[in-house]
């Protein structure tokens, strides 16, 4: 299994990098991802054409950078915000970020990224875990994550309201394979 790489790096050289491999930029250091895994990929494709289905007002991203506090450019599985950005990157704070979980990245997309979305104000964190079957629906509690949702092997489907924008049906099965 690759892992993260942590790379020292300036903010000049890091918009040098060619867009592959995937890095993220976080205060002053480029965290670079392994490729994602067939699984993995697959349910990125579906949660976003689910999302993009039952929220047509708005706009579902994948892999977009995100401006957040704490001199942070991060690159979530998807994005979903009120308005396309302006320029390269999110820097609106979005309706709702995804992850999907790859054992390289389970660590640092539940534990500093999750914290960094909750500060940003992110109102949903969506995370899809391929390997055990789940998929977990957090709301923003006041700068917390509060448990929403979970889909799994004994309720493999739920309605979720995500604001004033809609209502996503989740169906197990859709995202991951097995």
């Amino acid at each position: 299994m690759a892992s993260l790489q942590r790379l020292r790096m300036s903010w000049e050289d890091y918009l040098a990098l060619p867009e592959r491999p995937r890095a993220e930029w976080v205060d002053g250091e480029v965290v670079v991802s392994p490729p994602v895994s067939p699984a993995h990929g697959a349910a990125v494709v579906a949660l976003g054409a689910r999302l993009r289905s039952a929220l047509p007002g708005l706009q579902v991203m994948t892999e977009v950078g995100v401006w957040l506090p704490g001199n942070r450019l991060r690159a979530p599985d998807l994005t979903v915000v009120e308005r396309w950005p302006a320029g390269p990157a999110v820097t609106d704070v979005p309706v709702l970020v995804a992850e999907v979980l790859s054992p390289s990245t389970r660590s640092e997309d539940l534990l500093r990224k999750s914290t960094e979305y909750a500060a940003a104000g992110v109102r949903q964190y969506w995370v899809v875990d391929p390997e055990a079957r789940i998929v977990d629906v957090f709301a923003n509690a006041g700068g917390g994550w509060e448990p929403l949702v979970r889909v799994d092997e004994l309720s493999r489907t739920a309605e979720i309201r995500v604001g004033e924008h809609g209502v996503v049906l989740i169906d197990l099965a859709e995202l991951v394979r097995g």
